[in-house]
């Protein structure tokens, strides 16, 4: 869908730093960040749907709630 990265490397090794992680290999904060921007663009793929279903231009939060959950199962 987008050209390039939406999140940024550093973000990514933050995230697993927090995690416990001691050490991340530049490897695994791409594949971190290119799985979150899949998992992302799904939720707000099926944000647009539920907003524009309920008759609105705008996605609210309230949306990507309901779509996170459609697409993470959480």
């Amino acid at each position: 869908m987008s050209s390039g990265p939406e999140f940024g490397l550093a973000a990514m090794y933050r995230i697993m730093k927090k995690s416990g992680a001691e050490r991340v290999s530049d490897d695994a904060a791409d594949e971190l960040r290119k799985v979150l921007e899949e998992v992302a663009e799904r939720i707000a793929k099926q944000a647009a749907e539920l907003s524009m279903h309920a008759g609105r231009k705008t996605i609210k939060p309230e949306d990507i709630r309901l779509a996170s959950k459609n697409v993470i199962r959480l």
